[in-house]
């Protein structure tokens, strides 16, 4: 994996994985491998999300593991020093952008607005994220934008479910979505792998 625009093209949907138990990562990590989804999003909103995504790196190869809501520019540094193979924000700041980039690593950078998107372009960034993407007009917003800005693509994330994804991913800007409905919390913390690896088969048919 070499470029942000390559992520866009692993897996029509992108795990969004908040994780509470370090122990919970590697079994969520191959239940979802196994249903064909070989890309998984760790947020940064637990304690144990840096050591998780250490484990996933070491621990399932097959799998590319990255950092969200990457939101401080220590964020960038520890992920990547975690083992981190791309990075993800919910917004941009220009320290963000600064530190993302020094990583070395891809990284999709969050916007919601059209002034958002024209300002991380000229940083060089062609894939984004589009963050929260229903509260922020989702679907009509995304078709209403890509006359104007054709050279971007977008991984949206925020509010998308298993309906509304095909929607999505119809668009011609659109290269995948991010989805928590991959990985319910209930089935994380008891340990239901199965289901975790059939919704994994069900969003990795979206593709077709």
């Amino acid at each position: 994996m070499t470029t942000a625009a390559e992520l866009l093209e692993v897996s029509p949907v992108v795990p969004v994985v908040v994780l509470d138990d370090v122990d919970h990562a590697v079994p969520v990590a191959r239940a979802l491998a196994a249903g064909g989804v070989r890309i998984i999003e760790i947020t940064l909103r637990t304690p144990v999300a840096l050591e998780a995504i250490a484990r996933v790196r070491a621990e399932v190869p097959e799998t590319l593991v990255g950092a969200g809501t990457v939101t401080a520019p220590r964020h960038a540094e520890q992920s990547a020093a975690a083992g981190a193979q791309f990075l993800v924000t919910p917004g941009c700041t220009d320290s963000v952008l600064d530190a993302a980039s020094a990583t070395g690593l891809p990284f999709l950078p969050g916007v919601s607005t059209v002034s958002e998107a024209m300002r991380v372009a000229e940083r060089g960034f062609g894939a984004l994220k589009f963050f929260p993407a229903e509260a922020s007009g989702g679907v009509d917003y995304l078709r209403s934008i890509a006359g104007p800005l054709p050279e971007l693509r977008f991984c949206p994330t925020g509010g998308i479910t298993p309906d509304s994804a095909p929607r999505y991913l119809g668009l011609s800007n659109v290269g995948c979505v991010g989805g928590t409905w991959l990985t319910p919390k209930d089935a994380v913390a008891a340990g239901d792998v199965a289901k975790i690896e059939a919704l994994a088969k069900d969003a990795a048919a979206l593709a077709g």
